[in-house]
């Protein structure tokens, strides 16, 4: 009851955010809204794997004009006050931030990201406007959002996610994947088989744990490759070396812990994280976490 309540707030803000959007035709005399040319649904609210806990729904807002700070939360301000207009009983912040702006409830946040149209990302200047690769980051959260929507509708998939995030939560070594990284990865351990059918949530469960323990993630991979990027770009790259081994080793000693019986541990359903990181024992197998293959050529200076 309380996660559709927080749901159903979230989608309130969502509709009212995109009414500012609307009012900001020809005829509007509000040059800030004037300045939106329009305002897109992303991320986990969008895709329908939102987990529990994590009530924030991610928009991005494309501006005519080049994003400065000053005009970012100008705009921040505008549309809460639309909100408060709307709902004056409504406890409303908005908190502006590097990416462009959070606006929150006592239940749940909207969070904006602020881009502007694809000719003027060649005019930004860093000391006025917002940082480029945040930019251009939200363009790829409009990319995915619509790649996801083309190719990841299968309720398996979405489930899958959402247990995927629940695991990455629990367990810090696998922090490094990105939800990009967790979107793309269950697409493939569902759907890229051999027989070419989807496989059941059971078996692609443990074929995530498999594939990453095998290096899926790891330099010189193949890994994925990013369906909304050109040039045949890698989607575990965009870590470092110390990231993509560390989630090697952390689902290595996963899949050992689940081949061994643990499951409800893997699951969330008994024990803690510790699994992980100590030696746990399961009906006489030693499972001891493994040790990092990767080390900086620093560190190694540093200890000698």
């Amino acid at each position: 009851k309380d996660k559709s309540s927080c749901l159903i707030t979230v989608f309130e803000i969502l509709v009212q955010i995109c009414f500012v959007k609307d009012s900001s035709a020809n005829t509007c005399q509000d040059f800030l809204l004037q300045q939106i040319e329009e305002v897109r649904q992303v991320g986990s609210y969008k895709k329908g794997t939102m987990t529990t806990g994590n009530n924030v729904a991610d928009l991005v807002v494309v501006l005519k004009t080049l994003p400065t700070k000053e005009a970012v939360e100008a705009l921040g301000n505008k549309v809460w006050e639309t909100l408060k207009m709307k709902e004056p009983r409504e406890v409303l912040t908005m908190i502006p931030n590097e990416k462009g702006f959070e606006l929150s409830n006592t239940e749940a946040t909207a969070r904006l990201m602020i881009t502007t149209i694809p000719p003027n990302l060649k005019k930004l200047d860093p000391a006025l406007h917002l940082d480029s690769k945040l930019l251009h980051a939200a363009h790829a959260s409009i990319r995915h959002s619509r790649w996801f929507e083309e190719n990841s509708q299968q309720p398996t998939i979405k489930t899958l996610i959402r247990l995927l995030h629940d695991l990455r939560k629990r367990f810090t070594g696998l922090a490094p994947l990105s939800p990009w990284m967790l979107d793309l990865l269950a697409h493939y351990a569902i759907l890229n088989n051999p027989n070419r059918t989807a496989l059941s949530l059971t078996a692609a469960y443990r074929r995530v744990l498999q594939l990453l323990s095998a290096g899926f993630f790891c330099p010189g991979s193949a890994g994925i490759s990013d369906p909304c990027e050109g040039g045949n770009v890698r989607v575990h790259t965009s870590m470092s070396l110390e990231e993509q081994d560390l989630v090697c080793l952390t689902a290595q000693t996963l899949l050992r812990v689940l081949s061994h019986g643990g499951f409800k541990q893997i699951l969330g359903i008994e024990g803690n994280s510790s699994i992980a990181t100590e030696m746990s024992v399961w009906d006489g197998v030693v499972v001891s976490p493994l040790e990092r293959a990767y080390e900086r050529s620093e560190d190694r200076r540093d200890g000698e």
